[in-house]
Formats: C-alpha cells, structure tokens, sequence
C-alpha cells in the first residue's frame, strides 16, 4: 500500500474502532470489575473474532452475507439475543462485601465490593461470541477496505497489511477502555457501588442487543 493510503486508512478506522459499541463497553466493564489485565486477556476474544470476519472479508463470503437475507438474520438474531444474555447476567451478578485486613490479622473496618474473577477464557469467550455475533461487523469489512485497494498492487498484500493495521488499532483502543475501566476500579469502596455499575453495564448490554436485533443490512456499524 502506499503510505498515503495507508495513513488514511489508520485515521478511518481509528475513529471508527474508538466508538462505544458493545465489546468496547464489556473491556471498559472488565477493567471496572477485574483490573486492565482482565480486560486486555478478555480482549484477545474479540481480536480473534475480528481477524476471522477480515479473513472471511478477503475470500469474498462477506458478499455472500450480505446478499442473504436468511444468514443475515440468523448471525443478528444470535447476537442479539447474546448480548441481552449477557445484560440480564450482569444485573443478577453476584457481589459480596468484603473487609481489609490489618498486620494483625484483624478487620481495619474498611470494606470493598468483592466479585468472582470467571478467568481469562470466559472473559476472552464472551468478547468472541460478542463480536462474531455481529453480522454488521462483516458488512462493514466489506464495504470499507476495498475503499483503500490499489487495483494496481497484489490484492492479498493490502488487504493483510489492512486488516493488520485494523487490529492493531482495536488492540490499542480495548487497552484504552481497559485503562478507564480501571480508574473506575479505584473508585468502587462497596458491594452496592458493584452492583450499581453492573446494573449500568446490564443495561448497556441489553440497549445494544435491542438495536442490534432492530437493525437492517443498511444501516452498517462494528
């Protein structure tokens, strides 16, 4: 690619990737719950999901997706589903309080919200399953990076450094979120303040799956 092209596409894709949609919102969410780490291992799900929808994107299936009615509907409708899963899940999460402990063995009557770490898979599976539940996501793919093919230059050259390019740029932005879930983190003292963020973050979930099941093949975004 030429590097003026290339420029282009990490500004299009920046600003695209840096929207709020539903895998931005579950790092920011992690990193709230279990710390930027959490988040950053969680997001490896999603980079996955994507790397398969680029790779469908290049063999030309996305097209396919797009001209079926049929496949459309059942990927949206999983997704959609999944993600109110996901919200209801949220809001019935399990928090306890939890108390400091001094040098000495003893309570200091300090408390913080203590909720159960589900391990770097379930975080990582739940990102995958977000992400490749988006048909959207494919369409976008689709539509987007033949904008910036050469016709001049080998086809599968660009379309790897693109879609290179293209997770790179996510993986920066879910740390990103990570990182302001994380301040959020220090500001969480209690059980009920959990619980208030898992109720915001349930809520979020299930707004994003409505509107994702409410959508239809021309109104395209990740």
């Amino acid at each position: 690619m030429q590097l003026e092209t290339w420029l282009l596409f990490i500004g299009t894709t920046f600003f695209i990737s840096i929207a709020p949609g539903p895998n931005n919102l579950l790092a920011m969410f992690n990193g709230a719950r279990h710390g930027v780490s959490a988040a950053a291992l969680g997001g490896i799900g999603r980079l996955i999901a994507f790397a398969l929808m680029i790779t469908v994107t290049a063999m030309g299936l996305g097209i396919v997706l797009g001209a079926s009615e049929i496949a459309f509907g059942i990927i949206k409708w999983g997704g959609a589903i999944y993600l109110i899963y996901l919200g209801l899940k949220s809001w019935r999460a399990k928090v306890s309080d939890a108390r400091h402990v001094g040098s000495d063995g003893a309570p200091d009557g300090a408390s913080y919200a203590l909720m159960p770490y589900p391990g770097a898979m379930n975080l990582a599976r739940t990102e995958f399953f977000t992400a490749i539940g988006n048909p959207k996501a494919i369409l976008f793919f689709t539509a987007l990076f033949p904008q910036f093919l050469a016709p001049d230059v080998a086809y599968g050259g660009q379309f790897a450094v693109m879609g290179a390019t293209f997770i790179a740029l996510e993986g920066t932005v879910l740390l990103g979120y990570g990182l302001i879930g994380g301040q959020v983190k220090g500001v969480i003292r209690s059980a009920r303040h959990m619980r208030w963020l898992n109720r915001i973050s349930g809520s979020l979930l299930i707004t994003a799956g409505v509107l994702l099941a409410l959508t239809d093949r021309s109104r395209s975004t990740v």
